[in-house]
């Protein structure tokens, strides 16, 4: 085989013309020479369609693919390859391509993310248009696009492309429509009719702003995208630049917990039954089919002509190539192959002799006086082929040029004619090439050829490996020596505290690094996170991919590599505050991992982050230059707090120093959300909504708290290492009988994490814990001493003490009271004071979630000391641990941060609902 040069890739650039461009299957005839046309030239419709239709009897109720109407009647129209249905007087509108034109509608090749592999109801498969019903099915991460498994192989890497490989100062986005599975109740956007359908695939979406319309509407709409009701917290597209060889596969999937696609597309092979009259045959597509024992079944009658085989075996493998141009090989003859170190490959099977078919094991006579086997699909070899050459962006207005290549046509000789025909005569040729991109769905690979290989030759070998591989295959005129590009990893895990040249040198000693290619332009020491610029992309890739397939630790921690696109700030549009959603999937009822895909959907993904990679760290670095932008976290109080603290540690280094913070609650208690209007947990409503209810959101401040126990009294005690010696405060800080039940609570769900899967599970635990402590004594006020602005109080009989900085605790329970008195302020959370707030047990506190009562005010102050003389329970937001004897500061941070409050909802006139309260978890 001839020299090349082998990159693997997850998206690549395709015709820089903003229509979608027509390239058809491979031409495999003598005519050749002419320049190529953009769709919507002067292609037919059906020539861009291609349909193979046939009458078709119905035996159950059908609709048309088309109009979504019922057919009535029993006859109808159905594509023989992509299973199209239509009525007839709908034939000559068809405007939807059949599945082997999907390729040709690409403008950029983009891989997709197939990560969610399960059974999804009400959906169709966008390949064979049947529905998933219950076969195990993959979903693509960020388009949202649903296949049968056996079906992956035959789709096209038509993902929406997310961000630039280089720097560009293109600055408009169009339209990517996706066909079928649209929302109930869509409306065209051209003729305001319904579109959507439960019943077939049908009607076209853009995946950016979410507008639908008929296919056949489509034309009438402008291709220039707004990113529709989003637009504001929008990251575009053309703003991120990620340099190859990385793909967005790298930064969405997470090794640990993402399946095996290339095994789980094998491991499902389709059966077949034969039916009265007819045989089954298995079909091999080329070498690679048979070393990987992946085949096809096809049912042909009993007596058939080989090219009615052919026709149904590309069929069978979504080609609708002409079945002249084909011919079939008995698999016995073809079963030994030959790898490329020349050692034989039999698959497993023993070889056998007398198989019927003349030397060249093409069969000759009809198959109705053969047995049952398998065959493998093969190209029949000619003297020139038609091959269609895309120019990228060395023309504009052309989409491809069509070359005949002969025998003894090399890959320079081609380049040279395609340069000569653009008119660029005056460039240096041998600084361009030609390039292969395969545009499989889970990979565009991409294979810079060398200039005198035979391309004749080099086509023939890759019909030869597969036949319908070179359906998703494309020819570009590349330049052959990019400038060197730069890339960028943020490597966390490392010991905290230590300079940038220490983390290199560790770095080094596990990983072959080459320090001259790698600078450090920011480091966070306190993280121990190190940011490194390399100049090689290569370079990053191999540190990369090092970190993720082998385990690398250092002083017992775990080393991993985060993938950092860029973003280019000059091309943001003006007013744009693109929306940081961060996703905690392990918080409250796990329902987080869903939630990562309908924003990923929803958004650019490289705004969307999993905070299991890497923590609330990767999305600051990343957004770091954006002089405004929000946050959205989604999770517990917890997840906010530690959200808040890393603002706080790494502001010093962000355009936008105090970013807002909406909150959607995935925990348990959420009183920090209840008290923003965000509602007591998320109970699966629309995102679109959340989102929306985002941008509208109202600026708030709110205190935080700095609580600091002394290191003296921490350090004499004996087996508690592990005490935090400083803590931030949100919400409130409890000592006593309340922290007690949180431990408690905390220690069951570390035991056993998997039990404790939805918000319903986890308050039943609470309520046992508390039931188990209902004997507990009133003795908390002999063990502590507190003092509240320097003033000492004399505490009452409690067993709970809390500090309060918002107004509700313990799952939205009123503590304080909304009782006035004279003798105190009003409690808010941007006041500058904790409320001190007393229990008196387990029975109390019951009580005051109930409403019943409220808690025992003891104080109101800006700066308390607490002295503990004994060992006692104590929590932070939720947080709890066991607190040794000593002393406890808690003071006012310097700085307010800024929350996202959401609106109240606005009711209609009229109305006879009551209108719901502040903590309620109602849709804006």
């Amino acid at each position: 085989m001839a020299n090349k040069a082998a990159v693997d890739e997850g998206d690549g650039s395709g015709n820089g013309s903003k229509d979608r461009t027509s390239s058809p299957t491979l031409a495999r005839t003598r005519a050749g020479g002419s320049l190529g046309k953009q769709a919507g030239g002067s292609l037919g419709k059906q020539a861009r369609c291609a349909h193979t239709f046939r009458k078709l009897t119905l035996t159950k109720p059908s609709y048309c693919h088309h109009c979504t109407d019922f057919i009535w009647g029993i006859i109808g129209h159905q594509c023989d390859v992509c299973n199209f249905l239509s009525h007839e007087k709908c034939l000559r509108y068809v405007v939807s391509p059949c599945s082997p034109q999907l390729p040709s509608t690409i403008k950029a090749p983009v891989a997709h993310c197939f990560i969610s592999f399960g059974v999804y109801k009400k959906r169709f498969c966008q390949i064979c248009r049947k529905l998933l019903e219950e076969s195990f099915a993959c979903r693509c991460e960020v388009c949202e696009m649903h296949l049968h498994v056996e079906c992956l192989r035959f789709a096209s890497s038509d993902c929406r492309k997310c961000h630039q490989e280089h720097h560009t100062e293109q600055v408009l986005s169009v339209h990517h429509w996706q066909e079928g599975n649209l929302p109930a109740g869509s409306r065209c956007e051209s003729c305001r009719k319904t579109c959507a359908s439960h019943e077939v695939l049908c009607s076209q979406r853009c995946l950016w702003c979410h507008v639908t319309a008929h296919s056949s509407c489509c034309a009438s709409i402008s291709d220039c995208c707004s990113f529709g009701r989003l637009e504001g917290i929008m990251l575009p597209p053309f703003c991120v630049t990620l340099q190859r060889p990385f793909t967005l596969q790298d930064i969405l999937l997470d090794p640990d917990g993402a399946r095996d696609q290339s095994e789980v597309a094998a491991s499902d092979a389709p059966s077949s039954i034969s039916e009265s009259g007819k045989q089954t045959l298995k079909i091999f597509d080329g070498d690679d089919a048979i070393r990987s024992g992946q085949f096809r079944y096809i049912s042909v009658p009993r007596i058939c002509k080989e090219g009615e085989v052919v026709e149904a075996a590309l069929r069978e493998y979504h080609l609708s190539s002409k079945a002249e141009n084909y011919e079939l090989h008995s698999f016995l003859q073809d079963a030994v192959i030959t790898s490329e170190e020349g050692d034989p490959y039999s698959n497993g099977h023993p070889q056998e002799s007398g198989a019927p078919g003349d030397a060249t094991g093409t069969i000759r006579q009809p198959f109705g006086d053969v047995a049952s086997e398998a065959y493998t699909i093969r190209c029949k070899a000619l003297d020139s082929e038609v091959l269609k050459i895309y120019t990228d962006w060395l023309c504009k207005g052309v989409a491809y040029l069509s070359i005949c290549v002969d025998q003894r046509s090399t890959v320079q000789a081609v380049v040279e004619q395609v340069l000569q025909q653009l008119g660029r005569q005056s460039v240096r040729q041998n600084d361009y090439g030609l390039m292969v991109v395969v545009m499989n769905s889970q990979r565009v690979h991409r294979t810079l050829l060398n200039g005198n290989t035979l391309l004749l030759e080099y086509l023939q070998q890759c019909h030869k490996a597969s036949v319908q591989a070179m359906n998703l295959t494309r020819f570009y005129v590349v330049l052959q020596h990019q400038d060197a590009t730069e890339a960028d990893l943020l490597v966390l895990g490392f010991p905290p505290g230590l300079s940038s040249s220490d983390y290199l040198s560790q770095l080094s000693k596990h990983v072959c690094l080459n320090a001259e290619n790698a600078s450090v332009k920011d480091l966070y020491s306190k993280q121990g996170a190190l940011p490194i610029s390399f100049n090689s992309a290569e370079e990053a890739k191999h540190v990369f991919s090092n970190l993720r397939d082998s385990v690398v630790t250092v002083e017992g921690r775990q080393l991993h590599a985060v993938v950092l696109p860029s973003i280019e700030m000059k091309l943001l549009p003006d007013g744009c505050q693109p929306l940081v959603v961060l996703v905690n999937p392990r918080s409250g009822g796990l329902q987080g991992r869903e939630l990562l895909h309908s924003f990923r959907r929803l958004l650019n993904p490289h705004q969307v982050f999993d905070l299991s990679l890497g923590g609330p760290l990767p999305s600051l670095h990343v957004f770091r230059s954006v002089p405004g932008f929000r946050i959205l976290v989604c999770g517990g109080d917890g997840t906010v707090g530690w959200v808040l603290s890393t603002l706080e540690e790494i502001k010093g280094g962000l355009a936008c120093v105090d970013p807002p913070v909406a909150i959607l609650p995935l925990g348990t208690g959420n009183d920090l959300a209840r008290v923003l209007r965000w509602g007591p947990g998320y109970t699966g409503e629309d995102p679109s909504s959340i989102l929306n209810a985002v941008q509208e959101a109202d600026v708030v401040h709110m205190d935080r708290w700095t609580v600091l126990l002394d290191s003296q009294f921490v350090e004499q005690a004996e087996g508690n290492s592990a005490v935090p010696q400083i803590v931030q405060m949100n919400n409130y800080l409890g000592i006593g009988v309340d922290a007690d039940l949180s431990l408690c609570f905390h220690n069951a769900r570390e035991e056993e994490p998997a039990k404790f899967n939805s918000r319903f599970h986890n308050k039943g635990v609470y309520l046992k814990v508390g039931l188990q402590k209902m004997s507990s004594s009133r003795s908390l006020h002999r063990d502590i001493k507190i003092q509240v602005d320097g003033v000492d109080i004399d505490l009452p009989g409690i067993e709970g003490l809390i500090l309060l900085n918002i107004p509700s605790w313990g799952s939205g329970a009123d503590l304080w009271g909304s009782e006035s008195d004279s003798s105190y302020e009003k409690p808010r959370m941007d006041d500058g004071k904790l409320e001190v707030v007393g229990v008196t047990g387990v029975m109390h506190m019951g009580q005051v979630q109930s409403r019943l009562r409220s808690g025992i005010r003891i104080a109101q102050g800006t700066f308390i000391r607490l002295t503990l003389h004994r060992e006692v329970a104590m929590q932070v937001d939720g947080e709890p641990w066991t607190q040794p004897p000593g002393t406890v500061i808690v003071s006012l941070t310097g700085t307010k941060v800024r929350m996202l409050k959401k609106r109240k909802q606005r009711h209609k006139k009229g109305s006879s609902k009551d209108a719901r309260s502040d903590a309620g978890s109602g849709e804006d």
